[in-house]
């Protein structure tokens, strides 16, 4: 059996997604995020939003770059490419 190291940290997004949510004036809930992102058909409650800001959900892909979208964000700086 393989065994692995569990890590703590999930993905690298996380931070930058909240920072997105409470740079919109007003601030984007978790619950408004998560409605935006079923508007494009990514299920996805509060809770996973949250989960993905503490680093504690992986975020697929397509979600990032759905999260990008709903932030008006680009995937890049989503992952701290720019600034």
């Amino acid at each position: 059996m393989k065994k692995t190291i569990k890590a703590t940290k999930r993905n690298i997004i996380g931070a930058r997604v909240r920072q997105a949510r409470l740079k919109h004036n007003p601030a984007v809930s978790q619950d408004d995020l998560a409605g935006r992102l079923a508007g494009q058909g990514i299920v996805m409650d509060r809770t996973a939003v949250s989960r993905i800001e503490n680093q504690s959900r992986y975020a697929m892909d397509y979600e990032a770059a759905a999260i990008a979208r709903a932030l008006k964000v680009t995937v890049a700086w989503l992952f701290g490419e720019t600034r």
